[in-house]
């Protein structure tokens, strides 16, 4: 390490360059990371925050939701398993709506849950609905952004239907939109135009039954009901529309930034090491070991990847305060960890070619007395 150290304070441009593009690398790697989170947080967050683990589909919905279409009698096959308090109905329909007093138009995704069930939304502002409330939603914050306020009258646009925002919950989208949580009683007027007498937790029909199971309960799902699929809920977001797929194309581009890193620092040092072979010749005639050459270079790369990629933690960090909430940007402090490791680790396997030049250098070859 002290050669390291003595080769960066003595060459200061040549490595400041090196530093300079590992910066950008790393930070570009960083924010495609975030990005890349964000966006499949937005996706999925409605589903991911349900503290619930298996969910019943129709058997030939091919696992997607809005296909998927289930009545009473699967609902009470289901329950006789699981339990009343651990199997709850599900309907989702996607909409457009108005604020009536707000030139305001939003797409959002309607979910009609038992809003005194396991998956009822948790209002962070605002009030409560039950099941017995009439003509009031509980709608995510985003819609905040659009001026949408508790006390707001919201108008579903494809049936006129007017709703009085009650609450916000914090972190519900579907498939990139905000959810708006309607009890059935609601839900049967804007879906059949009919008013539906009496309260009760759950349409007639539904999507899906979200269930708490164990594996044991889930296999006995699956095996003793018929036409019904039970997926995890891993298998559940893997299955909304556009998520595979959005995934897919951040991953590979984030796959490819590593590679580059690496192959960019491993042109950089081979070309320093090319040129220090003479250097090298001369330390090994004096008597330096080939592990004490090799870890110095190691040393340099660990050096130059770890102060690069503080730099651009700083920087990503300011980023966040000044990026706009509408920004699907999340960077947790699990991912930044692997992000980082993956990142240093990537640097340092770049660098081994240059060890391995180091390892080849002759010493008498490499100062000149080899070859006439």
């Amino acid at each position: 390490m002290f050669l390291a150290m003595r080769e960066l304070r003595h060459s200061k441009a040549r490595y400041a360059l090196i530093m300079v593009i590992m910066l950008l690398v790393s930070f570009l790697v960083l924010f495609v990371t975030g990005l890349a989170k964000g966006l499949a947080y937005a996706n999925i967050s409605a589903i991911e925050n349900m503290p619930t683990n298996y969910y019943v589909v129709q058997g030939d919905a091919e696992h997607k939701f809005r296909r998927s279409q289930l009545n009473d009698s699967n609902l009470k096959d289901v329950r006789a398993i699981v339990g009343n308090e651990n199997a709850t109905p599900l309907s989702m329909q996607m909409s457009t709506i108005t604020a009536t007093d707000l030139d305001v138009k939003a797409d959002v995704t309607f979910f009609a849950v038992d809003m005194a069930g396991p998956i009822a939304p948790k209002v962070v502002q605002g009030a409560e609905i039950s099941n017995d409330t009439v003509g009031s939603v509980i709608v995510d914050r985003k819609l905040e952004e659009s001026g949408i306020k508790i006390g707001s009258v919201i108008s579903d646009q494809q049936t006129g239907m007017t709703l009085k925002v009650a609450g916000f919950v914090e972190d519900n989208s579907y498939s990139h939109t905000p959810v708006v949580y309607i009890n059935a009683h609601d839900w049967q007027e804007l879906t059949t135009g009919v008013s539906q007498k009496g309260a009760t937790d759950h349409p007639a029909s539904f999507n899906l039954i979200a269930v708490h199971a164990t594996s044991d309960q889930a296999t006995s799902l699956q095996e003793g009901l018929k036409g019904v699929d039970v997926i995890t809920q891993k298998e559940a977001i893997a299955s909304i529309p556009g998520y595979s797929e959005e995934q897919g194309s951040l991953l590979m581009m984030i796959a490819f930034l590593f590679v580059i890193s690496a192959v960019v620092l491993a042109v950089f040092f081979y070309v320093i090491t090319i040129q220090k072979t003479s250097q090298f010749g001369i330390l090994k005639a004096m008597g330096t070991k080939t592990s004490y050459l090799a870890w110095s270079v190691l040393g340099q790369v660990l050096l130059l990847s770890v102060s690069s990629l503080v730099v651009s933690l700083l920087m990503i960090g300011g980023m966040k305060m000044i990026l706009p909430e509408s920004m699907p940007f999340q960077l947790n402090t699990p991912t930044l960890i692997l992000t980082s490791s993956l990142f240093v680790g990537m640097s340092l396997i770049g660098s081994l070619i240059s060890v391995l030049k180091v390892a080849k250098v002759d010493a008498l070859e490499a100062i000149g007395r080899v070859g006439a």
